[in-house]
């Protein structure tokens, strides 16, 4: 339910939500964050998106205070004027992982897997190539031994069979939460990331730091990988209209689709009203 007045923190995923269909990001949309920071709101991207992107997620969200990365794992505050100061950096497990995939390859069959096994700048995922995947030149094929050969920031599979969400539904009955955290992102694989660690995990150092209740945070987002900062947030909880259906349930409103602005044009009527 949304509450009077303004919210104390506003918090958006980035693909699908703030970020349009070609990978851009408007000048109203980054105008009108601008005027969300001057109006003394912190401002948040919450992104599944791992460390090794944060130049291009920058970008994207120029006004953010914070960034809340890799599903909720890593978060950076850019608020301190000697430079990005690291708040969480969690990892999974390289044979936590590896037993992971053997149980559930046994449930399933056989998995496409790629890690995100580095934070440095641009570093490619490694693993098995999968025509699905939309960013072939971030993308390195490489074994299953090299790709666990050391802890992750997190893993993706997905297997010819099943629908991403079957098979987030299968993974979730042989993968506990102390095991893994599980959700996708609308990329058409599931992925796996270390225990505890979601947007609204990742969303709690943040408001921890600031002094921010939940209660006061506005969020938004398209898909699943949203719903636990959209269960944690209590301001509101804004879909835009293009979200997957689970994410409009769970939604108090429905903004515009993200290729029409739906987050900048929802902003800018709560700042004018």
């Amino acid at each position: 339910m949304t509450r009077p007045g303004l919210p104390k923190l506003i918090a958006t995923d980035l693909d699908g939500t703030l970020v349009r269909s070609d990978e851009t990001v408007s000048a109203y949309t980054h105008g009108v964050l601008d005027r969300v920071r001057a109006a003394g709101i912190p401002v948040v991207g919450a992104t599944g998106r791992g460390p090794r992107l944060k130049e291009l997620t920058r970008n994207d969200i120029r006004a953010a205070d914070y960034l809340v990365m890799a599903g909720g794992g890593c978060v950076v505050d850019q608020s301190d004027p000697a430079g990005p100061v690291v708040l969480r950096d969690e990892r999974l497990s390289a044979e936590v992982l590896a037993a992971l995939l053997t149980d559930l390859e046994a449930a399933v069959g056989p998995l496409t897997v790629m890690v995100e096994g580095s934070d440095e700048h641009d570093a490619p995922l490694w693993g098995d190539y999968h025509p699905a995947w939309p960013y072939q030149d971030r993308f390195e094929a490489r074994t299953r031994a090299e790709c666990l050969s050391h802890d992750v920031i997190k893993a993706f599979v997905r297997t010819a069979d099943h629908h991403v969400d079957e098979l987030l539904e299968t993974a979730r009955q042989f993968v506990g939460p102390e095991v893994a955290s599980l959700t996708q992102a609308g990329l058409g694989f599931v992925e796996i990331c270390p225990p505890g660690v979601d947007k609204a995990s990742g969303l709690t150092v943040v408001a921890d730091r600031l002094g921010v209740d939940p209660a006061d945070v506005l969020v938004f987002g398209d898909m699943p990988n949203d719903l636990p900062m959209f269960a944690w947030a209590g301001w509101s909880r804004v879909a835009v209209s293009n979200a997957h259906p689970l994410v409009r349930a769970a939604a108090d409103e429905v903004t515009l689709r993200n290729d029409d602005d739906g987050v900048a044009v929802y902003l800018d009527r709560l700042l004018s009203r």
